[in-house]
């Protein structure tokens, strides 16, 4: 038996133990091992919570030890947290839904559809309310640092045989400033909703979340999975996503090369399809951006990327991220999975790969 069967065997039985006491959403917690290094990584995002959910069931064939949800975990678009609530219920009940949750552990962040409103940012009135309702559903203990700050971010640590895994869960929507929209007329340099915002000023993390962010990248890390809601390393096509505040994603890549942050790793979702981008920078490794987008939705048209790495996947799809941290120079592997289960698209890197020149 392989070293990544006994860990994810053993990680399926310690993750996944859970306290005796069940939430209001009807699913036990979990027991996160933060001293157990997961090999195979999980993500996805944009999941109608009143249809079913395939591709769950192959992602648990494939054993994951950890699960990622990027967003639009439900579809709420409510002010009535009575009903946003009622629909986080919905998703508990879902049989593809908690069969993962017993396979391994999940971790979570928000976009908009559970969030509260299509495309909303720091204008959503009920923000607060919505937050107390996505910790509460997704089991976040009483006494965690996630409910002591607004909004949702947050990070886990893995450390075993001398490699760390830090995975980072960024908040995209408490803090961001409305969005501008397109509101050109033909021949323009824009296109589909919106246009980029020139405010240098303009938000979308916000600045207590930087600073946070700032100190989790000095933190000694091998491989550093950052999850964002909305994609990162794509190239402007006018829907929602980072290019739209192109002043914080500099500051992102600037952030990154001036901690020095080693293996970092953009995960994200939204746009219902899949795809790997990659982006470059002077002075710091290239940046990948995997988008699994959706577990249940699709889109019609996959707007074109200049980074696109590969084929792009429009049915539904998920996420993986696999690590060999048995090798000097661990292998990491970044791919789309579509419904049936077939790797669509596949990136193969070494963690040296992933390493700030001259660090």
């Amino acid at each position: 038996m392989t070293r990544h069967l006994l860990l994810g065997l053993a990680l399926a039985g310690a993750a996944c133990s859970s306290t005796p006491d069940l939430n209001q959403f009807g699913f036990d917690a979990q027991v996160i091992d933060s001293n157990r290094l997961p090999g195979r990584i999980a993500f996805g995002s944009c999941a109608d919570q009143e249809r079913p959910q395939p591709i769950l069931m192959e992602v648990i064939q494939r054993d994951p030890e950890l699960f990622i949800y990027l967003g639009d975990n439900i579809y709420g678009d409510t002010e009535d947290m009575g009903l946003l609530a009622g629909k986080y219920s919905t998703l508990a009940a879902r049989p593809e839904f908690t069969a993962l949750r017993q396979h391994c552990p999940t971790l979570a962040v928000w976009d908009d559809h559970d969030y509260g409103a299509n495309d909303a940012g720091s204008e959503y009135t009920q923000r607060e309310r919505s937050r107390e309702v996505f910790l509460d559903f997704w089991r976040e203990p009483l006494d965690s640092p996630r409910r002591a700050h607004a909004g949702i971010y947050h990070a886990e640590r893995f450390e075993e045989g001398g490699r760390t895994l830090q995975v980072i869960l960024l908040d995209t929507r408490s803090f961001r400033d409305p969005l501008l929209p397109n509101g050109e007329t033909p021949p323009s340099p824009f296109k589909n909703q919106y246009r980029p915002n020139p405010d240098h000023g303009a938000a979308l993390l916000g600045e207590a979340q930087w600073e946070w962010l700032d100190a989790r990248l000095r933190e000694p890390a091998d491989l550093r999975i950052i999850a964002t809601s909305i994609q990162f390393g794509h190239s402007y096509n006018g829907w929602e996503s980072w290019t739209l505040i192109p002043a914080e994603r500099r500051r992102m890549v600037q952030l990154i090369r001036d901690t020095a942050a080693n293996g970092v790793v953009f995960i994200s979702g939204d746009v219902h399809w899949g795809e790997i981008n990659r982006q470059r920078a002077p002075g710091l490794y290239p940046l990948h951006d995997v988008t699994a987008s959706g577990i249940n939705q699709d889109w019609d048209i996959i707007e074109p990327s200049s980074r696109r790495v590969g084929p792009a996947v429009a049915e539904h799809n998920v996420g993986w991220i696999e690590v060999d941290w048995d090798e000097a120079d661990p292998a990491v592997r970044l791919m789309s999975m579509d419904l049936t289960g077939a790797i669509r698209n596949q990136v193969d890197l070494r963690l040296s790969e992933l390493a700030v020149p001259g660090s």
